[in-house]
């Protein structure tokens, strides 16, 4: 553990854009002899390392027809691969002590490698494996469909799930989007080994392939890996992109009636890109509005104050296409509409006045310290790797954005303020039995 939190030291450094006294992280951009790119942190004294990738389009590029089958293929690459059964590919990965996984969203196709540095050889085959020789078997996909299935009919009691996945269906509404990464039971049924083999080749491709690695590893034995276990994929296209996204230009309210004491609410609003140049100035806003826990306003004013709620919070989402800001509540039938009143009233107040000094101040100093509490694995670190890729940042913005959070000022938190709390397109979805609150035709 302690090596570990000598790294994580070294990170909170480079993230405070502070000096280090053990000398500063150095991200190395590795480039292997097939032309395949990779972030490296580099840690011999972790017998460990970690690899996070992706590819470079998800669940809302799949056919029409075919819901849920990135999801079902990303399952499946780990069920079987090669000469290897799924019972013998889930005990070589316990004998080396490894961790390889897949997962989908709207936007990419994921994965990891966690494997002690003894059994680095064995971790790195059985990722090469997956990727390149996966079995689909019979069996497995029948095994997978069938959970797949059964885990979205018991999302579909959940209010908390049904809240989710209405909001997305109504915000996104003809986009690629409003679809469940999950699928539809129907389409699950029709999917066939053909078209799992077909997602596959289609997406497991070098062109848009993302890769960062932290650990027991140097520049050359990861380039020589990484042309092992990628360079055997075909370089491929460039990646299918959804098409753009029109925001809603009016508001609705959607109200998804359960026989639950408790309605969960959804609010959401057109967000904000990644690159956009008010990124930090939004991420300042959210954190006063619901993002700052305790201390936010939403909670502050739903819950502390008025005890209408255990909580009420609010999120930046991302996504290639779209952005959106999500206010989210929970509260008794009877009070779930006032809760509502409180957060609209809250939106408006914070977009006329904006943030008091304060808040100001507090959420400023939050987002400089709190990115390295989140580092708490070389997982993480990894991941972290991942996405500054995935977001085109540099290797130097661990440095930059210490000054760029302090540049933001009271005016731009206003201005952003102004250009996203909006009531006039914000989607409402209310699921429970509420009491006072009238959905939209």
């Amino acid at each position: 553990m302690s090596r570990v939190l000598r790294l994580l030291g070294l990170l909170l450094v480079a993230v405070l854009g502070l000096p280090a006294a053990a000398g500063a992280v150095d991200i190395r951009t590795v480039t292997t002899p097939l032309g395949i790119k990779a972030w490296l942190v580099q840690d011999k004294s972790a017998p460990a390392v970690s690899l996070a990738f992706s590819f470079g389009a998800g669940t809302a590029t799949e056919p029409e027809g075919q819901s849920g089958v990135t999801s079902l293929m990303a399952a499946l690459l780990t069920d079987g691969a090669g000469p290897l059964d799924s019972q013998a590919y889930r005990q070589r990965q316990e004998d080396a002590a490894a961790s390889v996984s897949f997962g989908a969203s709207l936007d990419r196709l994921g994965g990891s490698l966690r494997v002690l540095s003894a059994n680095r050889e064995e971790g790195f085959e059985l990722l090469r494996l997956a990727l390149t020789q996966p079995r689909f078997d019979a069996a497995m996909i029948d095994q997978r469909r069938a959970q797949t299935i059964a885990g979205i009919n018991q999302a579909r009691q959940r209010p908390n799930a049904v809240a989710a996945r209405t909001m997305m269906e109504t915000e996104f509404a003809g986009h690629p989007y409003a679809r469940d990464p999950e699928g539809t039971p129907d389409d699950l049924r029709k999917i066939t080994q053909a078209n799992l083999k077909q997602r596959a080749a289609t997406l497991l491709v070098r062109t848009g392939l993302v890769v960062a690695a932290v650990g027991d590893i140097d520049e050359a034995e990861l380039a020589r890996q990484l042309d092992r276990v990628f360079g055997a994929l075909p370089v491929g296209a460039a990646p299918a992109v959804p098409p753009e996204w029109k925001p809603p230009v009016k508001a609705r309210t959607v109200v998804v009636e359960r026989p639950v004491p408790q309605s969960t609410a959804l609010v959401a609003l057109p967000g904000i890109a990644r690159d956009d140049p008010d990124w930090y100035a939004a991420s300042v806003l959210n954190h006063v509005l619901g993002g700052g826990g305790q201390q936010s306003r939403l909670f502050t004013e739903v819950r502390e104050k008025r005890g209408l709620a255990y909580g009420a919070s609010s999120s930046l989402r991302v996504y290639k296409r779209a952005a959106l800001l999500v206010i989210s509540t929970a509260s008794a039938n009877e009070r779930v509409a006032e809760a509502l009143r409180v957060v609209r009233a809250e939106l408006a107040r914070l977009r006329s006045e904006g943030p008091t000094e304060q808040e100001f101040a507090d959420a400023k100093t939050y987002l400089n310290g709190a990115l390295s509490l989140s580092l708490d694995s070389s997982g993480a670190i990894a991941n972290l790797l991942h996405s500054m890729q995935v977001d085109n940042l540099g290797p130097d913005h661990l440095t930059k954005r210490a000054a760029l959070i302090a540049a933001v000022k009271p005016e731009d938190v206003r201005r952003v303020a102004g250009r996203l709390l909006r009531p006039d397109v914000a989607t409402t979805v209310v699921v429970g039995k509420p009491v006072g609150i009238t959905p939209d035709p």
